[in-house]
């Protein structure tokens, strides 16, 4: 199954900060057009992004998938072709195994970089990245992994760093 939801308001208020009213309004990503790939996610809060800044920025959604797919989330088209905005990774990656991960239920979270030369202003609602669902294979001879994911972003590089 693949699906979005919201994170629990809990995580909404320790996160984003803002009241039930409009956690509840939020709305979930979605398609635009008949033939899109990608679902927009909309900016939940307000942030003005100077140039040669960055600025995370939280997105108030959790992604279910199936094991063998991944969520890549980039910049809209339109964001860096107009006011050269990034997303500092270039592209964010997330697992399965991220959706309700112990640190933060899974809460997918953006950086995005302005590189351009004004300030880059997001508002409430504002369509910032799209999430693209992409299945994946996997070697026939690889060794079982019983690991699991532990955190959020950065969490399964924290055994390498030992």
């Amino acid at each position: 199954m693949r699906k979005f939801e919201k994170i629990s308001f809990k995580q909404w208020k320790k996160d984003i900060n803002s009241s039930r009213e409009e956690y509840e309004a939020f709305e979930l990503p979605k398609r635009h057009t008949k033939y899109s790939a990608g679902y927009d996610f909309k900016s939940p809060i307000d942030c003005v992004i100077p140039p040669g800044e960055i600025k995370k920025i939280p997105t108030g959604i959790k992604i279910m998938m199936n094991e063998d797919e991944m969520m890549m989330l980039v910049v809209r088209s339109s964001t860096g072709f107009k006011y050269n905005v990034r997303l500092t990774n270039q592209v964010g990656i997330f697992e399965s195994d991220f959706y309700n991960n112990e640190t933060n239920e899974g809460h997918a979270m953006v950086s995005l970089q302005n590189e351009g030369k004004e300030d880059f202003v997001i508002k409430k609602g504002d369509r910032i990245v799209q999430g693209i669902f992409v299945k994946f294979l996997m070697v026939d001879d690889e060794e079982e992994i019983v690991s699991v994911r532990k955190g959020a972003i950065g969490s399964t590089n924290k055994e390498e760093r030992k």
